[in-house]
């Protein structure tokens, strides 16, 4: 879908900042002023530190081919009707592969992750860590199945008939990436959820932070933009946390410039917009300070890739939270592209290889700073893929489709388990029945594009309930929420 000159106006600007006021300060203007309230309520911050970690996996990460079923029940979609689907055209995964999981809420079946997401071997040995499979059986890691971009529950009868409404452009990269960063699927949004709740919670809760709220290591994004606040966004950690703000004055008698500019900033401050400017540019110049001193370097290693990078870049942002006094963070990467309509075998292992690699040595960052269980990371897709491959051989993939399975790691995590509104066939996990009751494709050319049974908004919700948005202000950060009450808004897999 088209961008029009407002949604790429908003998307552009959505992560100014502390990073451009810091970088660019001689061209520092009045927008961002206006952007920003200095009057928000003040009350105590939360004794404790909690933090989120959006890893938005992007592209559509094929689902069918991350968690597959490992068991022969024939009441629930096995492995041979996963099988019977994919092997064909190549792009099923060996059953002797697969990682085994217990799942209790299907009865203690076993299912199976992709084999990218264990040990890295190279002729039979370990070369890197465990991966996160491992984090499965210590319950650190839960799984949000058959979740999705949704208006309001939605039953293939209603798709089909359209009795209920969908989410608009189905299929579409970009406005699912949206829905599912706005966290609404009836009309754009020029906001994102992670942005909304910091909006309400940066007075509260970050009182005198000296960075915002929220966080991205991945550039500026639709997630992160609020209609008060402005997120933070730097490099990864090819660059020190000293040089990723940076702020210079440039050109003849830099000093002297320097000196005008402070003094600039004491002038005029009965102008509440000039106050405003000013405090934000102090802001700007502290949290500068903040970085470039006592540089605490991670303990752990994370691998030279690029969502390694993003992601040790924020361990070294939670391990200077004292300094940067903060109690709540919300941060955001990203890895990509997970658009495997070919090549997909090899293609996607690469990806989840990578990503299973960086998510495991970042948790292990956070054990060993001692709060893993104060910060919980979560994935995000555009979408997954459809059953049905898309060409043969080395040059299979999938096409586009709709509910996916997600990742919630963490040591709040009530893990080793699946969590999601049920299926037709009485768990979270779909029905794997081309044309079934879980299918919205129908007729002789259904490809298997499931109908999602949890919605962006209940999965957000549950994260965002940790995290301490009270229940009063999830409508205002999830103007859908009401619509999915009655299915349940709190999915269960975090602790209080």
């Amino acid at each position: 879908m088209k961008q029009n000159r407002r949604e790429f106006i908003t998307k552009s600007t959505c992560a100014l900042g502390m990073a451009t006021l810091a970088t660019q300060v001689e061209h520092f203007g009045l927008m961002t002023a206006l952007a920003q309230k200095t009057d928000d309520a003040q009350t105590d911050a939360p004794s404790d530190y909690r933090a989120l970690v959006c890893l938005f996996m992007a592209g559509g990460n094929d689902g069918n081919n991350t968690i597959i079923p490992n068991h022969s029940d024939a009441n629930l979609s096995n492995y041979t009707t996963y099988f019977n689907a994919r092997n064909a055209a190549g792009l099923a995964i060996p059953q002797s592969s697969l990682l085994p999981i217990s799942v209790p809420k299907m009865g203690g079946l076993t299912y199976g992750l992709n084999p990218a997401l264990g040990p890295m071997t190279q002729n039979g040995n370990t070369i890197v860590n465990n991966g996160i499979h491992e984090l499965w059986a210590q319950g650190k890691m839960a799984v949000v199945a058959n979740a999705g971009t949704l208006v309001a529950p939605l039953t293939r009868a209603q798709y089909q008939n359209r009795s209920v409404a969908r989410p608009f452009q189905l299929f579409s990269h970009s406005d699912q990436v949206s829905q599912y960063q706005g966290g609404r699927a009836d009309q754009q949004t020029f906001t994102g959820w992670g942005g909304r709740i910091s909006d309400l919670r940066t007075a509260p809760d970050n009182p005198n932070g000296l960075v915002p709220m929220i966080t991205s290591i991945n550039g500026a994004q639709l997630f992160t933009a609020g209609q008060t606040t402005l997120p933070l966004a730097i490099a990864n950690s090819l660059t020190p946390l000293n040089q990723v703000l940076n702020p210079q004055l440039t050109g003849v008698g830099t000093t002297t410039r320097l000196a005008a500019f402070n003094e600039l900033r004491t002038q005029d401050l009965s102008s509440n917009y000039i106050k405003a400017a000013s405090n934000i540019t102090d802001q700007a110049m502290q949290a500068n300070s903040a970085l470039g001193n006592n540089p605490m370097e991670v303990t752990v290693a994370f691998p030279n890739t690029g969502l390694g990078y993003q992601l040790k870049q924020v361990a070294r942002l939670i391990k200077k939270r004292t300094d940067l006094t903060v109690n709540r963070q919300v941060f955001y990467v990203q890895i990509g592209s997970f658009d495997t309509h070919n090549g997909q075998l090899a293609g996607q292992g690469n990806l989840l290889t990578q990503f299973s690699q960086a998510v495991r040595s970042f948790y292990n960052e956070m054990v060993t700073q001692g709060i893993s269980d104060k910060v919980t990371l979560f994935t995000m897709s555009d979408f997954s893929r459809t059953l049905n491959p898309a060409g043969v051989g080395a040059s299979a993939g999938s096409d586009h489709a709709w509910a996916n399975h997600l990742f919630v790691l963490g040591g709040s995590v009530l893990g080793g388990d699946f969590y999601g509104t049920n299926t037709s066939n009485g768990t979270p996990y779909p029905n794997l029945t081309m044309n079934g009751p879980d299918d919205a494709d129908s007729g002789t050319t259904a490809r298997g594009r499931w109908i999602p049974t949890t919605s962006v908004e209940q999965y957000a919700a549950t994260l965002a309930r940790w995290y301490g948005l009270p229940e009063t202000n999830m409508s205002s950060v999830f103007p859908n929420y009401n619509n999915f009450i009655s299915t349940g808004t709190n999915l269960g897999f975090m602790q209080p």
